[in-house]
């Protein structure tokens, strides 16, 4: 059995010598763990995603992606949760980027809960039992994460255009900074957002694409926060409802506040870092308001 690469995955890829193979492993990956095709693929910004069907007769999903870090880190986080709270992993070979995992309802994300107290209640609750797991070996940290952030902050800090946000970012490394010797040991998600968690049959609700970082949970808090930031503008005060959101993280994970802002800050530094990376030379609003609201009023 061959599995057609969309060609839409293709041009947003790029094309490279995983790419060329993908159709080669795909099928190496199928015949090995004896799986027939089950519907169309789809498709991220990093993986394809083919529904699938195990010799048993069990609905699963298959995925591929290139191997790099990303990959390597999300086959032993999912291990090492083994489905508490997030999809289970059935098989996975991080040497060919290839996962198999338990089928989820794609059609149903976390992002179709209209009530946003009650979908940030879910969404705290999952990420307080996969913080409450300890990294297991071979997972990169956020120590070294921060170390590598810092040693780019100024460049970054120069790229940007507007001086207030210039200003940003080196407050965002300042706090990064007091925090570097203190960077956790949990197993963090790294992506935890509203269209990262599926429902499912196991459980009502599942995260899924985990990226799996060792660190401190305040880390995690970010993708969360800046979920749905329309929902949180049409409040008609943000400030309330990012302190309402925090807080609720911040609670559900038994967190320090005063970590939590600077490890959120830190996360905002990452981004920026990536933005400038890909030619930008402004943040992302929501991400300065968020920072500006934490430095302000925690």
């Amino acid at each position: 059995m061959n599995l057609d690469v969309p060609g839409a995955f293709v041009a947003s890829y790029g094309r490279n010598a995983w790419i060329d193979e993908l159709p080669r492993l795909a099928a190496e990956v199928l015949d090995r763990w004896e799986l027939r095709l089950d519907g169309a693929a789809t498709h991220g910004m990093a993986a394809v995603v083919r529904p699938v069907v195990r010799a048993d007769g069990t609905p699963a999903v298959l995925k591929l992606q290139e191997p790099r870090d990303e990959t390597t880190g999300a086959v032993l986080g999912l291990r090492a949760w083994d489905g508490d709270g997030v999809v289970r992993l059935l098989e996975g070979d991080a040497t060919t980027g290839a996962m198999l995992l338990e089928r989820l309802d794609a059609g149903r994300p976390l992002s179709t809960v209209v009530d946003d107290a009650e979908a940030m209640e879910i969404l705290a609750g999952l990420l307080a039992r996969l913080v409450a797991a300890p990294a297991p070996e071979g997972l990169r940290h956020l120590a070294d994460v921060a170390a590598e952030m810092l040693a780019e902050a100024p460049r970054t800090a120069a790229a940007l255009a507007d001086p207030a946000e210039q200003r940003l970012v080196r407050s965002c490394a300042s706090a990064v900074a007091e925090l570097v010797g203190e960077a956790g040991d949990r197993l963090l998600h790294w992506d935890l957002h509203y269209d990262n968690v599926l429902a499912g049959d196991r459980e009502p609700w599942l995260a899924i694409d985990p990226e799996s970082l060792a660190g401190d949970p305040g880390f995690d808090l970010l993708p969360a926060l800046d979920s749905r930031w329309d929902a949180v503008v049409a409040t008609g005060d943000v400030t309330r409802a990012v302190l309402r959101r925090f807080d609720v993280l911040t609670e559900a994970i038994g967190g320090d506040p005063r970590r939590a802002v600077g490890w959120t800050l830190g996360r905002v530094l990452q981004n920026a870092l990536w933005d400038v990376e890909d030619g930008r030379r402004t943040l992302h609003p929501a991400q300065v308001a968020i920072a500006d609201i934490l430095l302000r009023c925690r």
